[in-house]
């Protein structure tokens, strides 16, 4: 099947939920299908990838999600078939006061892993999943560093090491005095004192 055809077969699979579209992106030989679905659809249009047997995606690749800022976060599942070799990515957009969109552990049990790491990074919740407790970062942290608020305070604690930014190359010129991101306090105003 070529990536439009795999899109519509998804959509004509979802027929009864609204809201659906279609497309294909990427070069021709990376040419793939994206589905976005509204997220309560969102466990209906992955079960309904794996079970046509026209789509029969059986391969769960990765589950993740991009910060929107203030559209919410798009949640973006890739699914591939070993037997026909094509893929699809599914996408949902959820909103930023309350992320949440259904687990589909129970579709794809290798979403789990993925889910606890979406979970820990973005906030966003996967209700339906039965231990999204901290994968990577120690329980004592605070935040989700991939939201695009998140301040990453370590630069401002430790300067770069080389010359990163502008002017700093050795050829001349000034050396530009370092930017503190928007929110973050001047060294030795936070931490332990």
């Amino acid at each position: 099947m070529t990536p439009d055809e795999v899109g519509a077969r998804l959509v004509e699979a979802l027929g009864a939920v609204t809201e659906v579209s279609a497309s294909v992106s990427g070069g021709q030989a990376h040419a793939r299908a994206t589905v976005d679905v509204p997220p309560e659809s969102w466990a209906a249009a992955l079960l309904a990838a794996r079970d046509d047997p026209e789509l029969a995606c059986d391969f769960f690749d990765w589950l993740s999600a991009v910060d929107e800022l203030d559209a919410g976060f798009s949640v973006v599942a890739h699914l591939w078939s070993t037997s026909r070799r094509h893929g699809v990515l599914v996408r949902t957009r959820v909103a930023r006061d309350t992320p949440a969109v259904e687990s589909v552990v129970p579709i794809y049990p290798g979403a789990a892993w993925h889910e606890r790491e979406t979970h820990e990074m973005f906030g966003i919740d996967f209700p339906g999943h039965a231990e999204l407790r901290p994968l990577l970062l120690p329980p004592e942290f605070e935040g989700h560093p991939l939201r695009k608020e998140f301040v990453l305070a370590s630069r401002v604690a430790k300067p770069w090491p080389g010359a990163k930014e502008p002017g700093e190359s050795g050829h001349g010129g000034g050396k530009r005095a370092p930017m503190r991101p928007p929110g973050v306090p001047a060294p030795g105003e936070w931490g332990p004192a």
